[in-house]
């Protein structure tokens, strides 16, 4: 990947369209048949959790090839002290740019930009064979445990990565999802018909 040929910048209003056009290309059909994170970031977005500064674009030759955000969240420790953490994401490439080393320098630069910020940790769902190049291990092995996990399940999914080393020293407790991902299948559609239709499809390693 040529490394001069994208920028990085913070999200501007008049990119939100193209951002959830971007973002619905990005996951279709790829953990659903169809996808919802189109709208889950239009929904983000309004939320009080939601960091406008860390709200990145990729750009390339005046169009976007990719995004990441941030929410404010939570972990209730088992000794009662409410510790402030950041979840992440959606965050996705354009197809045709997937595996080409994009999404991984769009990750970098904003958990870069989110320890500027002194943000300590950052947790969220995803698959470590991707995040852990850049850092994120288990959420497990520090203690952290999913909100709505039955104990004894894989939790190979909930990855962390300290931003602050040592934030996270001496706590254990359970992650709190933001409510703002929680949408409803419906608002989904409805929303989802107002982009050009796609053909949604049930495939192989679909989680939903």
């Amino acid at each position: 990947m040529n490394t001069k040929n994208y920028t990085i910048r913070l999200e501007k209003t008049e990119d939100h369209r193209e951002v959830e056009n971007l973002v619905r290309e990005s996951f279709w059909n790829v953990y659903r048949p169809g996808c919802s994170e189109h709208y889950v970031i239009h929904v983000l977005r309004d939320d009080p959790a939601f960091i406008k500064e860390l709200d990145f674009v990729m750009e390339q030759d005046g169009r976007l090839i990719g995004q990441n955000m941030f929410m404010k969240t939570i972990i209730q420790a088992d000794d009662g002290r409410v510790i402030p953490v950041l979840t992440m994401g959606p965050i996705g490439i354009t197809p045709k740019l997937k595996r080409k080393g994009y999404g991984k320098a769009l990750l970098d630069y904003s958990l870069e930009k989110a320890a500027e910020l002194g943000c300590g940790a950052v947790l969220f769902e995803g698959n470590i064979g991707f995040y852990g190049n850049s850092g994120f291990t288990y959420a497990r092995e520090f203690g952290i445990r999913y909100h709505d996990l039955p104990e004894g399940a894989d939790g190979s999914f909930f990855l962390c990565k300290e931003l602050i080393p040592g934030y996270l020293d001496g706590i254990t407790g359970i992650y709190q999802t933001p409510q703002g991902y929680y949408v409803d299948d419906s608002d989904v559609e409805e929303f989802d018909k107002t982009f050009p239709p796609k053909q949604k499809l049930k495939l192989p390693g679909q989680i939903f």
